[in-house]
């Protein structure tokens, strides 16, 4: 293909694009100034992969091409310039449209952003610009009043919630994150600072931690990308409000212009909610990844309405877009694999009732003579600490991945095991009952063989969704005999909490919601208040 051929197939592919042939110029525009990876080329004009390669290919032999770099051939970048009208364009914001005068502070998100744990894809996780977090934290202080305000954060592997305190620092904050990781980095990281944030673990699939229902002013998120996750998240989101006619979801959300169904099916599911679209700001934040949009999304700015307070809240399982958690994976193991969950279970001593899922909302009780079966096997590493912690029977027998965390490793299954030690035994069965899979298989440890410590403790654990400081101020007044007053109880658990590093918060939240960074912490504590 000659050069003139090959300038006027870009010309043309440019032409059809009518009003958004803009982004497309700005393409060629970044590849007449510099070498350009494919991820500069996506993400900085927000042009979806597939459309940028499609530009590639049409100007041919006119690029330059360098490992995974391209740009248009020094004799050939003016001619484009002049064919395209590229001197028109405006300036193109490679630094994210942060103001001036953030130096400093940006500086610290980066390095933030450089040390969080890396994104799982599993979860859909993709690392959004430095300077779009900023960009969020600066626009949510300019557009309402958060001094003294409440803000939850739906997930935040991105880390808004350290860049909004610090740029109001009076703000409290409180975030809800399925990953482990990501809360202990933002607790350690908050305490270090001085920012008032909350972490607390859940998975939204199976409920909202009730410490955060009714708690936020405004609740900002950046979900799955899939019809599923941005309803769901959405509708805990709505949960969260404390006063849903003042409050406002603040949602992050792209799609590719290639497929504007898929945008139309989350906005049908956002409308189902009863939410009003306040404002939509395109393409405002950009990503390290996520090319099939562009690497970029919108801000959707939702009000509720009295509709809002009806809709019915769906529980999904099946919301992100890769892994077995994927709306395409199976999410269950096979009935053959369910039917030997169900024989270990049972052991030939006990009854087991069915296969039961994953979820721990809710206590998971057996009657006498029955032992429960669980299918966690699409669990993303923290379900099966929640899944005994919720589980009050003789013997549990749990369907996990071969290579799950507490299972792959000596540490992993210690690390279980001695949270778990004053209420059930463990056995993990590798490559049970098939090579992908495996089972973890708790017995009950009778509650007369423990010391009054150990009692104390195994109160709590027994009843893992109560508040933590409520329970364990009773089991303190139980194992005491009535010895002990409840006034008494309340002093020597606030001496404990104090000398064990504990939060004033965590004694206020369930067991089964705290953050397991912090169990270890809360464990000794316990421990150290028996009545003797």
């Amino acid at each position: 293909m000659s050069s003139t051929d090959s300038l006027e197939q870009t010309a043309a592919r440019v032409a059809a694009a009518r009003v958004h042939g803009r982004r497309l110029r700005h393409v060629v525009a970044l590849l007449t100034e510099d070498w350009r990876d494919l991820d500069e080329l996506v993400r900085l004009p927000a042009v979806p992969r597939r459309t940028v390669e499609e530009l590639l290919a049409a100007m041919g032999d006119d690029l330059d091409r360098s490992g995974d770099r391209w740009r248009l051939s020094p004799d050939r970048a003016a001619a484009y310039r002049e064919r395209l009208g590229l001197d028109a364009l405006p300036t193109l914001d490679e630094a994210g449209g942060v103001p001036a005068g953030h130096v400093d502070l940006l500086g610290r998100v980066r390095e933030d952003v450089a040390r969080v744990p890396p994104p799982l894809a599993a979860l859909d996780h993709v690392q959004a610009t430095p300077e779009s977090v900023l960009r969020r934290a600066l626009w949510l202080r300019e557009n309402y009043d958060l001094a003294g305000a409440r803000v939850l954060l739906l997930g935040d592997h991105d880390l808004t919630s350290l860049a909004l305190c610090a740029v109001v620092p009076d703000v409290s904050v409180t975030v809800v994150d399925l990953d482990e990781r990501v809360l202990e980095f933002l607790d350690r990281a908050a305490a270090e600072r001085g920012h008032d944030i909350r972490c607390l673990h859940a998975d939204l699939r199976f409920g909202l931690p009730p410490a955060a229902t009714e708690w936020a002013d405004l609740v900002f998120s950046d979900p799955p990308y899939t019809p599923e996750g941005m309803a769901l998240f959405a509708a805990r989101g709505l949960a969260a409000l404390r006063e849903p006619e003042l409050g406002r979801l603040v949602l992050v959300y792209g799609y590719s212009d290639r497929t504007p169904a898929l945008g139309l099916k989350v906005q049908q599911e956002l409308q189902r909610l009863g939410l009003v679209f306040e404002a939509v700001l395109p393409a405002f934040d950009r990503y390290h990844g996520a090319q099939a949009v562009g690497s970029a999304s919108s801000l959707y700015v939702c009000q509720p309405t009295a509709r809002s307070r009806k809709a019915v809240e769906r529980q999904q399982v099946a919301i992100y877009t890769h892994g077995p958690q994927s709306v395409e994976g199976s999410g269950a193991a096979g009935d053959r694999v369910r039917a030997e969950l169900v024989r270990i279970a049972g052991a030939a001593e006990y009854r087991v009732e069915g296969v039961r899922g994953p979820s721990w909302d809710r206590p998971l009780h057996a009657p006498a003579g029955q032992a429960l079966a669980v299918d966690a096997s699409a669990d993303p590493g923290p379900w099966l600490l929640r899944v005994l912690l919720a589980a009050n029977a003789r013997r549990v027998a749990v369907l996990v991945g071969n290579n799950h965390p507490n299972v792959t490793s000596e540490e992993g299954q210690h690390a279980l095991a001695d949270a778990l030690a004053t209420k059930f035994r463990l056995r993990y069965l590798r490559s049970t009952p098939e090579p992908k899979t495996a089972v973890v298989v708790a017995e009950e440890v009778p509650v007369e063989t423990l010391a009054p410590g150990d009692r104390v403790l195994r109160h709590l654990l027994d009843r893992a969704h109560g508040k933590i400081g409520n329970v364990w101020r009773e089991g303190l007044v139980a194992v005491s005999g009535g010895a002990l007053t409840k006034n008494a109880a309340r002093d020597r658990i606030a001496e404990a909490a104090e000398a064990g590093g504990l939060r004033a918060h965590e004694l206020a939240v369930r067991l089964v919601d705290l953050p397991r960074h912090r169990l270890g912490a809360l464990l000794d504590a316990v421990r150290s208040t028996h009545s003797g």
